[in-house]
């Protein structure tokens, strides 16, 4: 399970500074003297073996910043919804193919990472943490954006390369979302000129890649609502 030496090492550090990082050490499980450390703040345990998280996971009530890139793991244990304190996490480049009911549960949470994973449902339940800001969600296998997103408060939602062939209109009703990227997808022209170009306040639009060519959108009636946005935006910056 790794050099137990450099384990000892990384906690007794851990300790002392709230942070535990054991990247690609071979790791098939959290070390169980882990969990003796309630008080960590931060734990990155990226590319290594894991294929499971065990339920003591809640026992982290001070943790901010979870960070368990590609790794093995299939699913999540509810229990991780119980990290009241949690502001990011990622968990990129696993085998996941669904998530825990609760999740929304995470309410301090303003950035989940979710890319290259298995999903093939949209993560609904993300529309009720009110400080939710970043949602990634690219190299999946998602359908389809659900009605009742509009609740969503992210300023960044990330879709690109996954299977999506219809989105709700309730995605126009974001109040916050200003980046909005479906590159490589399975997407229609109307399914992005029906409501995300007039009525959203998306200033940042990226489509590249699905069945219909860029200048069919460019000359759409309603692209020049779009490109107000986009043009007031950039003049900010």
């Amino acid at each position: 399970m790794g050099n137990k030496q450099s384990v000892k090492s990384h906690l007794e550090n851990s300790q002392r500074t709230g942070v535990f990082q054991l990247t690609k050490a071979k790791l098939n499980e959290i070390p169980p003297d882990v969990f003796r450390v309630t008080t960590l703040r931060t734990i990155d345990l990226s590319t290594n073996h894991l294929k499971t998280i065990p339920i003591t996971i809640a026992n982290f009530t001070n943790l901010r910043t979870l960070i368990l890139n590609e790794n093995l793991l299939t699913q999540l244990p509810e229990e991780i919804c119980r990290l009241a304190k949690l502001e990011t996490l990622s968990l990129a480049g696993n085998q996941l193919h669904t998530l825990p009911t609760k999740l929304g549960d995470l309410r301090s949470l303003r950035s989940i990472n979710l890319s290259n994973n298995r999903l093939q449902k949209f993560p609904i339940q993300l529309r009720t943490i009110r400080q939710l800001d970043f949602i990634d969600l690219s190299k999946n296998k998602i359908t389809e954006i659900p009605d009742g997103v509009g609740e969503l408060q992210a300023h960044e939602i990330n879709l690109n390369q996954n299977q999506l062939s219809k989105i709700s209109d309730d995605l126009a009703r974001c109040p916050r979302l200003k980046v909005l990227r479906l590159e490589e997808n399975c997407l229609r022209l109307d399914e992005i000129t029906r409501s995300l170009l007039t009525e959203s306040q998306i200033s940042l639009l990226a489509v590249d890649g699905n069945l219909f060519d860029m200048k069919q959108l460019q000359d759409h009636p309603s692209y020049d609502q779009y490109m107000e946005r986009y043009t007031a935006t950039k003049k900010k910056i």
